[in-house]
């Protein structure tokens, strides 16, 4: 079964990445979400990665924050696509795991979005571009929601419009 992997680095990423899980649900896109850390548990990373792609994982999504290895280390152990989400998780907001997502080496691409939130909606809505390529109904229903997005936009509009 094709389904997309949700890894954090710690419990306290999950308020924030349960928002993935459910874009992915919303497009009845199966995923598995697990907590495990690049530096206090790397075998057990490195194990699930290799079981997870036997299952048919298609992508990564990886949510950590501060230092933010754990993106880098998925990346260094697939070569399925691996998009990463930089948590608020310290004193620089964000940045610090922004920096460390985002700088990887030639080669080991990690796609990065943005901090928090809105990262984790669009990791979604990435991860779902990607298997819409080799899915048509998927494809129909990214389609659908982008019309549907365009016309929340026009109804909003209409609430308030003012014309002189």
């Amino acid at each position: 079964m094709k389904f997309v992997s949700i890894v954090i680095a710690s419990k306290s990423d999950y308020a924030i990445m349960s928002e993935c899980a459910e874009t992915l649900k919303k497009f009845g896109v199966p995923y598995e979400l697990i907590v495990s850390s690049a530096h206090k548990s790397p075998q057990r990373t490195k194990t699930y990665i290799k079981e997870a792609e036997a299952k048919g994982a298609q992508v990564f999504i990886a949510a950590s924050g501060m230092a933010a290895h754990l993106a880098g280390a998925l990346a260094a152990m697939t070569t399925r696509p691996v998009l990463g989400v930089p948590m608020d998780a310290g004193s620089l907001r964000g940045e610090d795991a922004l920096l460390s997502t985002v700088m990887m080496s030639e080669g080991m691409p990690v796609g990065t979005l943005a901090i928090g939130h809105a990262g984790a909606v669009n990791a979604a809505y990435m991860a779902i571009q990607i298997m819409a390529l080799q899915d048509d109904e998927l494809r129909v229903k990214l389609q659908e929601d982008r019309i549907s997005k365009a016309k929340k936009v026009e109804l909003d509009s209409s609430e308030i419009e003012t014309i002189l």
